[in-house]
């Protein structure tokens, strides 16, 4: 039985399998690495930045529509 498998593994077949193997795992290694450390750090960035611009956009229209231009500074009073 062991004599039969060594025959079937050096045929080539289970060989060409195991090479295959080992450069897949290391292209899908590469791949994750390019995808993590390229390209999601600059998409982050500009995520970050589009959510940054839209949350202090309605800031500052809530803001306006409460009558104040600065959260330090409350509105003045009418003289009567």
């Amino acid at each position: 039985m062991l004599k039969e498998f060594k025959e079937f593994a050096m045929r080539g077949n289970v060989i060409d399998m195991a090479v295959g193997i080992i450069i897949g795992a290391a292209f899908g290694t590469i791949v994750n690495s390019i995808v993590a450390d390229v390209i999601m750090r600059p998409s982050a960035c500009f995520w970050a930045m589009l959510i940054f611009q839209i949350s202090s956009f309605f800031s500052r229209t809530e803001r306006r529509q409460r009558g104040r231009t600065s959260p330090l500074r409350q509105p003045r009073q009418q003289a009567r």
